[in-house]
């Protein structure tokens, strides 16, 4: 299956017009159009609209387009999903929020059984509750078209009466945790918003947490975070090239039966294998 990047993913008010029109040229790999947190009771339904608008119109060039729903328990989630479904233009994955349980997967999953297979469904982990049942949340991407994982660490504190400080200290067992369930079901996983929007240093060393723990990518609320994820999500050329030489170096014939070899004065085995072939297939996803 082709790799996509998810390195960069950013939130955008489903209500707010110009914000929409400015996410075509932005270089995000992913736009989520909100129509939950982002728009206020009054305009959900307009919000709605100029959503489905926006991915009929499409213009998104390589960024995929995920429409963020209200809650199957509010008022207008389960319109949501009937409107994406009914709608001419799926948008590539439509995010679930608050999910706490398998059935919550399955339950939007069977909304959205009249959408292309390419429709992906991706899902808000920020309840106490999912933070106990993950490995059933992830199995359920066995029998559903469930996708990636995306944090809500503001919703997580919330829930917890956790501080949101520098360096995480009470959200890392949640968060690898997380990643861990991802992983095991093979899952993308994208990691929670930084909140201080004019702290680029904060927000670089928080992606590069995320980066360590082995999030793919970080969700956004302001165009000017792009850039810093992108750097920090993407290989550099140290790494890519290390990969290139140990790929090279298992493919030689007289090494056809290793296991163990001595690369760059480094010892790899063939799981290093696996990461380099990994770490190099996201290198060529993001060549466009």
């Amino acid at each position: 299956m082709e790799l996509k990047p998810v390195r960069s993913v950013l939130y955008m008010p489903a209500s707010n017009a110009k914000a929409i029109a400015k996410a075509r040229i932005l270089d995000c790999d992913a736009v989520i159009l909100d129509l939950e947190d982002a728009v206020g009771p009054d305009e959900k339904v307009d919000a709605r609209i100029r959503a489905l608008e926006a991915v009929r119109e499409g213009g998104f060039g390589h960024r995929q387009v995920v429409v963020r729903v209200n809650g199957l328990d509010t008022p207008w989630g389960r319109e949501d999903m009937e409107a994406i479904a009914a709608s001419a233009v799926a948008p590539n994955a439509v995010l679930a929020p608050k999910i706490s349980t398998a059935g919550d997967v399955h339950a939007y999953d069977a909304l959205m059984a009249s959408l292309p297979p390419a429709t992906q469904l991706w899902i808000m982990i920020e309840t106490a509750r999912s933070i106990f049942t993950l490995p059933a949340i992830a199995d359920a991407a066995q029998e559903t078209r469930l996708a990636a994982f995306v944090m809500g660490t503001n919703d997580l504190c919330k829930e917890t009466n956790a501080r949101l400080v520098a360096g995480r200290a009470a959200l890392v067992p949640q968060l690898c945790m997380a990643v861990t369930a991802a992983k095991m079901a093979g899952l993308a996983i994208i990691d929670g918003v930084y909140n201080e929007l004019q702290n680029a240093a904060g927000l670089e060393a928080e992606c590069r947490q995320a980066l360590e723990f082995g999030f793919d990518g970080k969700t956004l609320i302001h165009p000017n975070q792009i850039d810093i994820a992108n750097s920090v999500f993407s290989p550099t050329e140290a790494e890519i090239g290390f990969a290139k030489a140990v790929i090279e170096a298992f493919e030689k014939p007289e090494n056809a039966s290793a296991g163990v070899l001595k690369v760059d004065g480094k010892m790899v085995e063939l799981l290093h294998l696996e990461q380099c072939r990994r770490l190099m297939a996201v290198a060529r996803s993001l060549t466009r």
